[in-house]
């Protein structure tokens, strides 16, 4: 049996205005409009016979987690939590150590949650060549079956043959210049660099304590200190805060003797670009790819994703084009690379367009901040059944609270009453307070805050479910 381990951190900064550090690609529906990129990941694993996944995010990103496991049906997983990011090679080695605790030692198998895998079979086809390769103590990774001298990638060659479609690994290389790249398509030696691995937990802290032992021990005091909220795995944020950052490719597996390759041709692509996802999308006989309410004229080779209103076209050719609530994009399909530093210039410029989407995801619903001005904001608040905001209070802000449709149960200062539709109530400034919805659909609000400071962070926090105090 499998233990799958999902690696859901990362930003995803050139597939904005659509991924955002709060709300990275990983949890967004970008090849299927009703499955996420993480849902996908873990669907695909039917049929393996696996073991309950281990997702490893960040803790900014928790909630999206578990609720988009919640959606699967999934109730079983747990969810470490990164107290920041330090590369590959600590993640892996908190999850194997996770792994191991009870004494088992099973078998990793380490998958990206943000990648595309077109043909399931043949990827459940190489898992299965690669088991006999790990159960004798090889490090497994699956190498890309090249189809153009792609330059974006890291490449491995191949070595001796160990068996049928699996290599031993002669070497890692760094991203080729296009020469290099027609080059090591035309030997048919080299694999692209996916990221994906198989082998045994202890196999891999044994290699890891022959090759970094600073970060196995950095992990191993983080791990002890582990403590367990909901699905959440929360471990000594101090000792990783130690921790070096490193990568599983230079800490381990450039290193290891026992590195092995197992070819996999299966549809993959990271969607690590615009221009890669239009790759891999429907395509009208324009080559055009359109997504949402999209209007075109005489268009060419264009994508165009229109998230919340119409978008029109015309006569343009290569394009990318994005539209959500707060931002829209427009690039050229061979620039796109460059997306990240307009991310970088909304960063230093102090705006907040790369942080999060108007709409913002809690563990009891979202939020969409519909209008704001000076000393006003507007929210448009929904509140799934059964969820709970925490009891808290502003010293800066007053809210007024208008319900669309549904029921509220209101906790207002010592009093608690149900509001209902087309009914309103108030929330001064300092009032300890919290909202609930004890209903079946979801409760939908308007919220109106006022006061002469409206952030975020302008919340104290009493009581909540969430673990958020």
């Amino acid at each position: 049996m499998f233990f799958p381990v999902i690696m859901a951190g990362g930003s995803g900064t050139r597939l904005w205005p659509l991924s955002r550090q709060l709300n990275p690609k990983q949890f967004l529906a970008l090849v299927d409009r009703k499955l996420t990129m993480l849902q996908l990941t873990l669907g695909r694993l039917d049929g393996l016979g696996v073991a309950a996944p281990l997702l490893i995010c960040n803790e900014e990103h928790r909630f999206l987690a578990a609720e988009q496991l919640r959606q699967l049906g999934i109730d079983d997983a747990a969810i470490l939590l990164e107290p920041e990011g330090r590369n590959t090679a600590p993640a892996i080695a908190l999850a194997a150590l996770h792994a191991v605790r009870d004494g088992d030692d099973p078998m990793l198998l380490v998958l990206a949650a943000d990648h595309l895998i077109g043909d399931v079979g043949s990827f459940h086809g190489s898992i299965l060549n690669a088991l006999p390769l790990a159960e004798a103590g090889k490090l497994v990774t699956f190498g890309i079956v090249p189809g153009l001298a792609e330059t974006g990638y890291g490449y491995i060659r191949r070595g001796a043959e160990l068996a049928a479609g699996a290599f031993a690994v002669d070497r890692f290389v760094e991203k080729p210049d296009e020469a290099t790249a027609q080059a090591y398509l035309d030997s048919g030696e080299y694999y692209w660099n996916s990221g994906m691995f198989l082998f045994r937990a202890s196999r891999f802290l044994g290699e890891l304590a022959a090759h970094r032992p600073d970060i196995l021990a950095a992990c191993e005091t983080a791990i002890e200190g582990c403590s367990r909220d909901l699905h959440f795995i929360r471990v000594d944020a101090e000792a990783f805060a130690s921790c070096p950052e490193d990568s599983i490719d230079y800490a381990v597996m450039e290193k290891t003797a026992d590195a092995a390759v197992v070819g996999l041709d299966a549809g993959w692509s990271d969607i690590g670009s615009w221009s890669a996802l239009w790759e891999v999308s429907d395509k009208d006989a324009a080559g055009n790819s359109h997504v949402g309410d999209v209007i075109d004229c005489g268009s060419r080779h264009t994508l165009v994703r229109a998230e919340h209103r119409l978008v029109a076209t015309v006569g343009v050719e290569d394009l990318i084009v994005v539209e959500t609530k707060d931002a829209v994009l427009v690039a050229h399909k061979d620039s796109v690379q460059d997306v990240k530093k307009i991310v970088e210039q909304i960063k230093h410029s102090g705006r907040h367009e790369h942080m999060n989407h108007r709409e913002v995801y809690r563990p009891w619903g979202v939020y969409d901040s519909i209008d704001h001005g000076h000393r006003y904001q507007v929210k448009r608040i929904t509140v799934q059944p059964g969820a709970k905001l925490s009891l808290q209070m502003h010293h800066h802000r007053a809210e007024h609270w208008v319900v669309v449709s549904g029921t509220a149960k209101v906790t207002n200062g010592d009093n608690t009453y149900l509001v209902t539709e087309n009914q309103s109530t108030y929330i001064p400034i300092g009032q300890v307070h919290s909202l609930e919805n004890p209903g079946q659909i979801p409760l939908e609000l308007i919220e109106v805050q006022s006061g002469s400071y409206l952030g975020e962070d302008d919340i104290v926090r009493f009581e909540d479910r969430y673990g958020r105090l």
